[in-house]
């Protein structure tokens, strides 16, 4: 099979590598899509948290097929449609995973829109839902509100009845946020913080760029209200005065869905629960603004690295 792997010297490239077999409470997947995270290319450069030891194949998410059922798996069949958050393995064409993180997808669910799913959707549902706790009515200030979770976080903030700020670069990306759901745009050349406190402030706040940017965020922020530092995309991881959340009486709460996953795994199912039962019934509507082959990979974590995506970017493996 071809897989694009890491080797010790952080040389990535695509090579042959051979399947191997399930073991006992594992399954093995016919890949047809990875969805690229942010994460990837922390993994790439070896700060990511949760980097594999070398070498090893990136991509967090995938979805598939199942063609190998390991001793003691009962919970799946083979031929299932499956998403399952791995951790690792996913840019490859089959792959080897616990069947504990495998899903089964509802049959309306395309294998493409599947493979970036979990880890946005389930991250943005988590950290406003079961975290901060958003109630209609209130504000949700989103950055990065084009990007893989940002985007997300739009569309079930507006779910959840809140008035949603969008907050990304340009037009273009914009008009992706207002089709999501948002109530009013914030352009990134535009002074973030003023503007968010000539509107009447942040009750809630989910920042995905770090730096200047979390800064502004948090000083538009009401008292009393919560900020969730999803990502730096923008490579500052922010620092936070504690004595001003004494002051404000603000929240700050830390979420990484893979650790959540290990530590709470009922609440993780249940919120992809509703999430799946939500796309059914036709209330979320993922954004895929590209998808590329395994050749091109390469491509794709550029479009990431430079901003130039929109909602995911999808690598297919043409077993579809």
């Amino acid at each position: 099979m071809q897989a694009y792997q890491v080797t010790a010297n952080n040389k990535a490239e695509l090579v042959e590598l051979s399947r191997q077999k399930p073991g006992p409470g594992e399954i093995g997947v016919e890949i047809a899509a990875c969805g690229l995270n942010f994460a990837d290319l922390l993994m790439l450069k070896g700060s990511y948290q949760d980097t594999p030891q070398h070498p090893f194949v990136p991509g967090l998410e995938i979805s598939g097929h199942v063609v190998a059922l390991g001793e003691g798996v009962d919970t799946l069949s083979i031929g299932a449609k499956v998403a399952v958050f791995a951790g690792q393995g996913g840019l490859a064409e089959y792959g080897v995973f616990e069947a504990s993180r495998a899903v089964q997808l509802p049959d309306a669910m395309p294998l493409i829109e599947a493979a970036g799913f979990q880890i946005a959707y389930g991250t943005s549902l988590l950290a406003l839902d079961h975290c901060a706790r958003l109630q209609p009515g209130e504000t949700l200030l989103v950055t990065g509100a084009a990007g893989g979770v940002g985007l997300t976080a739009v569309e079930i903030g507006k779910k959840l009845g809140a008035r949603v700020i969008a907050h990304a670069r340009g037009a273009d990306k914009l008009k992706v946020a207002q089709a999501a759901g948002a109530d009013i745009l914030v352009d990134a050349s535009e002074d973030l913080r003023q503007t968010v406190k000539d509107l009447g402030g942040a009750d809630v706040v989910y920042e995905t760029i770090g730096g200047d940017v979390w800064t502004a965020a948090f000083r538009s922020t009401n008292p009393g209200g919560r900020l969730l530092p999803i990502g730096f995309a923008g490579g500052e991881v922010p620092q936070i005065p504690a004595n001003h959340l004494l002051v404000k009486n603000l929240t700050v709460i830390g979420l990484y869905y893979g650790g959540l996953l290990k530590s709470h795994p009922q609440v993780v199912q249940e919120t992809l629960g509703k999430l799946f039962g939500w796309y059914v019934d036709g209330s979320l509507r993922p954004h895929v603004s590209h998808q590329l082959p395994l050749s091109a990979v390469e491509d794709a974590l550029s479009l990431l690295r430079e901003r130039k995506s929109t909602g995911k970017v999808v690598i297919t493996m043409g077993n579809q």
